[in-house]
């Protein structure tokens, strides 16, 4: 079953990548406010609602360089070469 989340990140991509489209194909007086608020759209609302999607239930100290992590690494690199 698809998540709401899915629908809504679905329905905003089109929504912004058609208005872009149809600023660069349409030959009217407000071409660059389709394409400014396509591209709002984006990064706006398309781009926070997928990172919110793919980075819920994650901890974001297991991706930042911390010394710990650098140690993990650096042990798993010996790891590798042996």
């Amino acid at each position: 079953m698809t998540k709401p989340i899915h629908i809504i990140t679905l329905i905003a991509f089109l929504a912004s990548l058609g208005s872009i489209v149809c600023g660069l194909i349409l030959e009217v007086d407000y071409t660059e406010k389709l394409i400014g608020f396509g591209v709002l759209g984006l990064f706006l609302v398309v781009f926070p609602l997928f990172s919110y999607y793919r980075w819920k239930g994650k901890d974001a100290k297991d991706y930042m360089l911390t010394k710990e992590n650098l140690e993990k690494m650096r042990e798993n690199q010996r790891e590798n070469k042996h």
